[in-house]
This record gives structure tokens, sequence and C-alpha cells, in this order.
């Protein structure tokens, strides 16, 4: 979601800013802007469209500053205008970014008015500046100033503010939206994501729940949700920036699907030895936490929801724990029982989407035993408030939609399957079987993307088509679920899916020839009866595409496309058959001329309820 970068150095700072901006573009934005502090003061500027919009204009205007803040807005409150892209400004005198929801704007807005000050946006954030403007009436200093103003703010954010009458300094404040302090040699950076400062420094502080830091050129300066002075821990990253190209790929979103044999090797490496799973990759006190769990409750939006479904047949099938999954924004808002013993398992790409952090630190207090994420981000809050944590290391995935990211959960999750397992009469040979399917399985991935380019001669079918149906059984209608949710989100193409033998119960009204069916057909146990379901849609004159394995025997013909894959192991025919419908989605979407890696509405890292 949105992006801030900061700086404070004895150099220009325009060009980093701006760097900055670009390496977190993949998050997903529709406007961007910079204030600068210069000879001239306060400077702003700020565009609707993408970071080489702003970059043109600060070119043309010769812009420059010692000390700034830049910002790409995904807009919540407020349309896209200029008006309501960040940076806000009070009085001409003092800026401010912010990432998150202040869920008191309206009151806030009314008080600050009735003190005089006039709004030029629709925005939450505006109300940032003018409060914070209105304590520096009474304040000493900025940081005090920020330090009266954020107990009154409610909701979400990381914000970061700047005032001409205290030129060398920015303040930042967090609670709930991530921000990281980046170190430097006379000179000091913060942002939302390492990432944007990989290019200026590899040392990094994050700011924890609650913090407000002051930032200057020689010093850093944090203080916790009491106003005490505290130290964090400062880490050196080895994080690659992996996004500086796209390499022979047309996308990064290709790109990434292709690099997902090679993001699986690197989630086993040294994780599944001698035919056992390291249960020790899950953090220190695994196995004495192992052993003593009942029920598992997972917790995951979108995307990781879906990978979360997949384990739930897992763990109940092969470790023989009951597990219950939900929608992490459904799960913090209603009462829930907590089953004695109960794990709870969040998943999260980017470690810090609202909803399941939020529903992280619920169950901390509602009496779970202990709780594991499933992460790609070894820094992120997630993975810091959780008891046990599993890094996918999937390496940066800059799509929007999601494919790497996916599969390596998948993986680490049916490792969570073997490990919990051992500690509930799981038999030795099915861990075994786990860890020799998993070995296998980044060369399988390799195989499933020979037929690359029969997916791709499918799509012009679908260049007309506005809705469409995905169907699985068994641990594969998540899958279908995530091949669904793929094709809107850059296709915008309308889709959904349905366990197959849900068919009769209602969506088989909507097949007609104009609406492509998409199956998903192993041959496991349930491959009979998802064949009398396919007979159901051919019976009414529906247009079916069967990924299938080989061993199934589907025999196409003018109503059934049907693209073969080779005979894997049931246990990670869920991670294979994800593949195909990824770069069906793909392909489909590049005939329907879409934004395949930055689609519109969506965020990367959904940081705001």
């Amino acid at each position: 979601m949105c992006g801030i970068v900061g700086a404070t150095a004895e150099r220009r700072v325009a060009e980093i800013l701006l760097e900055g901006l670009r390496r977190l573009e993949y998050r997903g934005y529709d406007s961007a802007g910079m204030a600068l502090l210069n000879d001239r003061g306060l400077t702003k500027v700020r565009r609707v469209g993408k970071v080489k919009e702003l970059a043109d204009a600060i070119e043309r205007d010769g812009l420059n500053g010692h000390v700034g803040i830049a910002h790409t807005r995904w807009a919540t409150h407020g349309g896209v205008t200029e008006a309501n892209a960040h940076p806000h400004v009070s009085n001409d005198e003092l800026a401010v970014v912010h990432n998150g929801i202040i869920e008191n704007h309206e009151h806030l807005r009314e008080k600050l008015q009735g003190l005089g000050y006039q709004f030029e946006s629709q925005t939450d954030t505006e109300v940032i500046a003018h409060l914070i403007h209105h304590e520096l009436k009474t304040s000493d200093s900025l940081l005090a100033a920020v330090q009266k103003a954020v107990p009154q703010l409610e909701g979400a954010y990381g914000t970061v503010i700047m005032d001409q009458r205290e030129p060398g300094q920015l303040v930042v404040a967090r609670s709930g939206s991530p921000l990281v302090i980046g170190l430097g040699i006379g000179e000091n950076f913060v942002a939302s994501d390492q990432l944007a400062l990989l290019p200026v420094t590899r040392e990094f502080i994050y700011l924890e729940e609650g913090d407000v830091a002051a930032v200057s050129r020689e010093s850093v300066n944090i203080f916790d949700s009491e106003g005490n002075a505290v130290q964090r821990e400062q880490i050196t990253s080895d994080l690659q920036y992996d996004a500086g190209g796209k390499g022979e790929y047309r996308h990064f979103m290709l790109k990434e699907i292709h690099e997902q044999p090679f993001a699986v090797r690197n989630t086993l490496e040294g994780r599944v030895l001698d035919g056992k799973i390291a249960v020790d990759a899950f953090g220190e006190n695994a196995d004495e936490i192992f052993k003593q769990i009942q029920h598992v409750q997972i917790i995951a939006c979108g995307t990781s929801y879906h990978a979360g479904m997949v384990a739930r047949y897992w763990l109940e099938e092969h470790a023989g724990v009951s597990c219950n999954v939900e929608i992490a924004s459904e799960f913090r808002y209603r009462k829930s029982h907590v089953f004695p013993n109960s794990l709870l398992v969040t998943i999260s790409q980017s470690g810090e989407t609202a909803d399941t952090l939020a529903a992280l630190r619920l169950a901390k207090e509602i009496g779970y035993k202990a709780s594991l994420t499933v992460c790609n981000v070894g820094s992120s809050s997630m993975v810091r408030e959780s008891d046990l944590a599993f890094l996918t290391r999937a390496g940066a995935e800059i799509g929007v939609a999601s494919t790497k990211a996916f599969t390596t959960q998948l993986a680490g999750l049916l490792m969570l399957t073997a490990a919990i397992g051992r500690y509930h009469g799981m038999p030795a040979d099915t861990e075994a079987r786990i860890a020799k399917a998993l070995s296998a399985l980044p060369t399988k991935l390799e195989e499933c993307l020979t037929i690359t380019h029969d997916i791709e001669k499918l799509a012009p079918e679908f260049a007309d088509k506005e809705h469409s149906l995905f169907l699985g059984r068994g641990d594969q209608y998540p899958i279908a679920m995530e091949g669904a949710l793929k094709l809107k989100e850059i296709s915008y193409i309308h889709a959904e899916a349905y366990a197959s033998g849900e068919l009769k119960h209602g969506p088989l009204a909507l097949i007609d020839a104009d609406m492509p069916v998409i199956v998903v057909a192993p041959n496991n146990e349930l491959l009979e009866k998802l064949k009398s379901n396919v007979e159901e849609v051919r019976a009414r004159g529906g247009i079916m595409y069967v990924f299938a394995d080989r061993d199934a025997r589907f025999k196409g013909d003018d109503s059934m496309r049907v693209i073969n894959l080779a005979h894997v192991d049931e246990l990670i025919a869920p991670i294979i058959y994800t593949l195909p419908l990824q770069l069906l989605s793909y392909y489909v979407a590049i005939i329907k001329g879409t934004d395949v890696d930055q689609p519109r509405n969506l965020a990367k890292s959904v940081t705001v309820e």
C-alpha cells in the first residue's frame, strides 16, 4: 500500500527520495508527492499518476533540498486528485506524509476548523498536519508537539513530519503501520519499507508500536508510547532488491511465476533433511510447543487465506489435529471460542497486513497457547510479535498479484503439517513421504512451466468473456479459489470458484457457451466424482478448460480443452496446479491489455482495514 520515504542529509536528497518511491511502486498507488526544505523554505510537488510524473516535475522546476519527505498514495479518504495527494501542509510551514487511516478524522476536522484551520483536501491525513501545527503553539519542539498529538489520533498510522522552523529534523510516529529508520554517516533516513533505502544504507532500526522518534543527520532519538527514551535493536540487512529489472520477461508477474522453482528451493534449503522436516525451522522451542498443540486456528487474507484453506486439508488428514481457517477481518470482529492448547497461525506475504496483525494481537489476549507466522519478511511486525516464525524466503515479490509468495507459503505449510504431525501419531513413513514430495517439488514446478506456450495459446478465447467459473474438489477447491482471484485481479474478468460438488446447488444455472469453466483435475481419489461434475457442465453447453493429470484420461473435444500435466504425488498437487492458473490469468490479462503488475484499485501490502 502507500509508501513513505524521508531523508535528512548533507547532500541533496530529491533523487534519493525518488529512487525510494520507485522501489515502492510495486505496493500499488495512484498519486505521488514530495516536500523539500531548502533556502526558499518548504516546497511541495504532487502529481496524480506514476512516480515518473513527479520526477519530471521536480526536474523541470529544479527543486532540491537537504531534508525531505515523499509519498506514494493509494486513495482511501477522498478521490484520486492532486489536492488529496501527500504531503499535506499546514500554514506553509509543516508537512506530513502518512500511511494508514485516522478513524476519528471527522471529529478532529471539526475541532480544527473551529480553531480557524482551513482544509484543502478530503483526506484524513490533513488533520495530522493541522493538529501538530496547533500543538506546536504550546510546545517547545516539533517532537513535543507530535507527542501531544498522537494520543489524539485513533486508527492506524505511520507518519513522518517536518517543519521549516526545525529544518534539520524529521519526526516519525508509528501505530499499526510499519516504519523503519535507515542509518548513515552524517545522514539518516526513514521509510515504510527497507527496500526503499537499500541504495543508501544497510543499517536499520525498526520502530515498535507506539514509538515516536526524532531523526536528524547526526542522531536518532526514540521514545516509547509513555514518552520514555528507549533503545531499539539495530540490524544489518542482507536483503537483496531483485526488482531492478524484468530480465527476459515482459512483466514482473511473469518473471515471478518462472522464479517459483528457485524460490521453493530457497524455502526448503536446510529444512528437509534425511527424510525429515527440521522442526527448528519454525523457531526456538517449536518442538515443545508443537507437542502441546491440539488445535490449529489459521488467520489470513486474500491469497494467504487460500493457502490456509489448503493447509486445513493437510493438517486434519495427515497431522491428525483439528484446524479452522478464517478471514482475518472477520475473526477480529467477532466473539470466538478458543479451543484448549490452540496454535494461532497467521499467514502474510508482508507481515504487515493490518487485519491479520490485529488478529495476532487479539489472540494474545484471548488465550491461545502460542502463535506462529508464515511470512516472507523477517523484519516484519508479525514475525517480531509471534512466538514462532517460518520465513518463506521467496525474495522480493514485485507484482501485486501474488505468485511465488503463495507457493512458498504452501511449501512451508506442508512442512508445518509434518512438524506438528510428528508429535500426534503421524506415521514415520508419512513424514518421509512429505519430505520426499517436497524435495521433488522444485523439479516438478520446472516441468509444469513447460506448458507455458500451450496456455498462452488459450488466452485469446477469453478476449470477449466477462465471467468465468473455476471448479475443484478437496484440497484443489482453494486452488480454484486462488485461480479465480488471479483472473479477477489482473484481467478484471468476473470469476467465481466453487467446490465442484456444489454445482447442482445453484451454479449450474450460470452455465452456457459464454461462461468458460476452468477445472483442476489431479489424479486422486476424487477424480471420478470430478468427472461427473464435468459431465454436468458439458450437458448444459458449457465450454471447459481442464488442467488434468495425464493419467486421468480426459479426452478433449470442441467443448473441452484439456491441458495435461505430469503425474505428481497428490500431497504437492495443490502447489503444482497453481502454476497453470497463474499463467492463464497472466496471458488473459495480456489479451485484455491491463496493467499486469499494478492492477487498478489494488495494493501489494494492505496496511489499512
